[in-house]
């Protein structure tokens, strides 16, 4: 019997989402039947779960927690903003980043499997569709610092990895970061194909350009390049004014300090999902339909 109703609150839990002890008093409520059990955890409001899943959700919180010398940074998303504030939300983010850090799963599915109970239980008494989006854990020397910063209460997050300096100059680097979005840490980083399709965007928009109309092919490339590299120093940190101090580039701040940006994560909620817009009138309709 024991492992028997074990299988059966797998199959339960599958088709309602509801939590495993929910599950298990519904079939003990109902004679192990599980068309009965599922319409016992309906009539009881916690079937909820599994009529999340067609939602978007792009809502939700960044955060990143560093024990040691492992950090882990993640994004879990929510539908609503609402929800992303609540206590029971920010309980869960919490509660994943620890059991990440301490299992280290390899991959974002993986990470599912391990925090399923999780966010079928939080689902179940938030009531709306969440979702663990991404993570990344990392790993520092004894000689290297985790600057990790928090923005707008986990609107942005940021893992910044340095080596020499101290806490609180990689803080101040995660701050940065924050602020200034770089895409990366020196312009060696920039991927051939990035700069070439730049170029090619460059190259298309000097044709209309008046300005240069008559001169030289040579000095158009010259000018053409000129432009490409101002558009990758806007992303690249060591060519960025640095946030802490004012007139001074980020790289010549490091490099005074005898510090290197090994690298860094920056994670925005939502960035690029694409978010459902409904008319008002119509979800209102919708939820007095159902």
């Amino acid at each position: 019997m024991a492992s028997n109703i074990i299988e059966l609150i797998k199959v339960l839990r599958d088709r309602t989402g509801a939590g495993m002890l929910d599950c298990k008093k519904a079939l003990l409520e109902t004679d192990c039947d599980v068309e009965k059990a599922c319409e016992w955890l309906r009539e009881k409001g916690i079937a909820k779960a599994a009529k999340k899943a067609s939602r978007i959700a792009a809502e939700g919180l960044t955060y990143v927690v560093a024990k040691g010398d492992e950090a882990v940074i993640l994004e879990i998303n929510s539908e609503t903003d609402f929800v992303a504030k609540s206590d029971d939300f920010k309980k869960l983010v919490v509660d994943v980043a620890d059991l990440v850090l301490e299992k280290k799963p390899g991959c974002i599915n993986c990470a599912k499997d391990l925090t399923a109970e999780l966010f079928t239980n939080a689902t179940v008494k938030i009531g709306e569709k969440l979702d663990f989006r991404r993570f990344e854990i990392v790993t520092k020397k004894a000689s290297e610092h985790f600057g990790a910063y928090i923005h707008m209460g986990g609107k942005i997050s940021v893992l910044a990895l340095v080596s020499g300096g101290d806490d609180e100059l990689a803080k101040g680097v995660a701050m940065h970061i924050a602020a200034n979005n770089p895409s990366y840490v020196t312009t060696e980083e920039i991927p051939a194909e990035a700069i070439e399709n730049e170029t090619k965007i460059q190259l298309e928009a000097s044709k209309s350009d008046p300005k240069l109309a008559g001169k030289p092919q040579e000095v158009i490339t010259k000018i053409i390049q000129g432009k490409v590299n101002k558009y990758f120093a806007e992303s690249v940190l060591v060519e960025q004014d640095y946030l802490l101090d004012a007139g001074n580039k980020v790289g010549n701040f490091l490099k005074s300090h005898n510090v290197q940006v090994v690298k860094f994560v920056r994670y925005a909620v939502g960035e690029g999902i694409a978010k459902r817009e409904e008319n008002f009138a119509e979800e209102v309709a919708k939820q007095m339909n159902n």
